[in-house]
C-alpha cells in the first residue's frame, strides 16, 4: 500500500482567505472527548475538522428549515 503524501494542497488564488477568528472554550471533559475522537479517526487537522463539522451541521439544518408554500402537515395529506 502506497503511503499518502502529507503535503498540503496549495490554495488557489480564487479561494477566499480566512481572516475571521472564532474562539470556543471547552471543559476538560469536552476536550478529552474531542481529542479521543480525533485520535481514533486519525484526524490531524483539528481546525479543518471543526470548521467542516460545524458548517455541515448548519447547512443541514438550513435545508431542513427551508420555507415552503405549504406546511408539512398539509403536504402529507
Amino acid at each position: 500500500m502506497r503511503k499518502r503524501d502529507k503535503t498540503c494542497a496549495k490554495a488557489s488564488p480564487d479561494d477566499p482567505k480566512r481572516e475571521r477568528r472564532i474562539v470556543c472554550l471547552m471543559s476538560e471533559d469536552e476536550m478529552r472527548i474531542v481529542d479521543r475522537y480525533l485520535a481514533r479517526y486519525k484526524i490531524t487537522n483539528k481546525s479543518r475538522w471543526f470548521r467542516e463539522t460545524v458548517l455541515g451541521f448548519i447547512y443541514k439544518n438550513m435545508e431542513e428549515d427551508y420555507p415552503t408554500l405549504f406546511g408539512e402537515h398539509d403536504m402529507r395529506r
